[in-house]
């Protein structure tokens, strides 16, 4: 191998490497290495069966063969799989292994970026030395010289290989030149496949496949493009730019550059702070809820795990708080406030119940409720009269020792009284119990499995 001539060329190359590695039925997966038993068999982690809140997280692929979705309830699981095994989530140990699995990562790159529990971005652009006895291979000359798709597979195989080879659970990975093609490659071959969507190939690879498999493209977004008479990929880079913007405003010009393979987006350090649009939590609930009195306190359950968050994540201070209500007939509505600059759970438990005293009117029958702030000032904010001569301050030191308290000796041994009066929301630990993948364009969050 000709490392000084290899290294000259990584240096000045303007093409990256980008792998998107996406972890393939992740909580199956681990429930899997954990008790070798269900191998083989079609699996499903999901809520309580006693429950509401008893859905899909995530299903093996003998399971997804028999038409079981994430999101589908227990025993509509159990109609379509009349064998399948269910299994009670374990988060401790899903965070466990993402952790592994990014370590694995880092052998190779520092350029980590997180998309959910079981997604990441790596550049190894500049990290190919590292890989182990196979010299980087090229096509064309000149300008038109890049990385061959031979090649680029293989960055992605030796990933996939290693960490099924280590942890036992598999990966898909996408490679390309750049964050959104990635991510769309390694959507293509699963479970436990490596998609190469190279500088070469992109265009035919990519044009004909559905809009709606481009990063961020939501269902309002997909349904106004098709209405468009935009189906595919191709098609929206093809589109009309003054058309595309005039329909979507900034979204728009995002939306064309992903098409056209224009994103330059970099992949964050793994030790980068992430940012986030957004921090929120939603619960389902046993029974209809009727009771204001009761709506408030499972307000209160929900902030406590929205503030805990917001202060843990260091996003500073939120201006926003929004609530989402659906009722008993799968109704939904969702509604926003602008607020003083707060982390603090009682001021965001308030104004949530503001909102829904001012937007649910009784006799309600409530389902489920989420609460979200947003607006973050990180750490920017001036401190108002309020905040250097009042009680913010005290309060915030309370909220944050609570914390700590909690971290130490679990949640419900510090409860307030509002929560404490209904012994199973005392011990519902939203936060820890949660795991929230990224929303996209449309706002829309998720906690399921592919």
């Amino acid at each position: 191998m000709n490392v000084s001539r290899i290294r000259a060329y990584l240096l000045n190359i303007m093409e990256r490497i980008i792998i998107h590695s996406d972890l393939n039925n992740f909580y199956a997966s681990v429930e899997r290495v954990l008790n070798p038993e269900l191998v083989g068999k079609p699996v499903a982690v999901c809520g309580s069966k006693e429950e509401r809140r008893g859905i899909v997280l995530a299903k093996s692929e003998e399971a997804k063969r028999m038409g079981v979705k994430t999101g589908d309830t227990v025993w509509q699981a159990q109609k379509k799989c009349p064998d399948l095994i269910t299994v009670p989530p374990h988060f401790d140990k899903y965070m466990e292994y993402s952790r592994k699995v990014r370590a694995i990562y880092a052998r190779y790159t520092d350029l980590i970026e997180s998309f959910g529990i079981d997604e990441c971005w790596l550049d190894v652009t500049h990290s190919t030395l590292v890989f182990p006895k196979f010299e980087p291979k090229f096509t064309g000359d000149g300008e038109d010289r890049h990385f061959s798709d031979e090649y680029l597979r293989f960055l992605g195989d030796v990933i996939r290989n290693e960490v099924k080879r280590e942890l036992g659970v598999t990966v898909s990975c996408g490679v390309s030149f750049n964050k959104v093609f990635a991510k769309l490659g390694s959507d293509l071959k699963k479970p436990d496949g490596t998609s190469v969507i190279s500088y070469v190939n992109h265009r035919d690879m990519v044009s004909g496949l559905p809009v709606e498999d481009l990063l961020f493209v939501g269902k309002a977004t997909t349904r106004k493009l098709h209405e468009m008479g935009i189906d595919t990929i191709g098609q929206l880079a093809c589109a009309d730019d003054g058309k595309i913007l005039s329909a979507f405003g900034k979204i728009g010009d995002t939306l064309l550059r992903y098409a056209r393979g224009e994103d330059d987006d970099p992949v964050k350090h793994m030790d980068a702070k992430r940012e986030y649009k957004s921090i929120g939590n939603s619960s389902t609930y046993p029974q209809d809820v009727e009771s204001l009195k009761k709506v408030e306190r499972l307000l209160y359950v929900l902030s406590e795990s929205v503030a805990a968050r917001l202060r843990e994540t260091d996003q500073g201070l939120a201006d926003t708080v929004h609530l989402w209500v659906r009722d008993s007939n799968l109704n939904s509505i969702s509604v926003q406030k602008k607020v003083r600059h707060t982390c603090l759970c009682g001021e965001i438990a308030r104004h949530a119940f503001e909102l829904f005293k001012e937007n649910v009117k009784p006799p309600f029958k409530v389902r489920a409720l989420g609460v979200t702030v947003s607006g973050f000032d990180n750490d920017a904010s001036q401190v108002t009269f309020d905040e250097s001569f009042g009680n913010y301050k005290k309060l915030e030191k309370v909220e944050r020792t609570v914390d700590e308290i909690r971290k130490k000796h679990g949640y419900d041994k510090l409860q307030r009284g509002i929560v404490a009066e209904d012994p199973l929301e005392m011990h519902n630990d939203i936060k820890n119990s949660h795991l929230i993948k990224p929303a996209n364009f449309e706002d829309r969050g998720g906690g399921g499995n592919k």
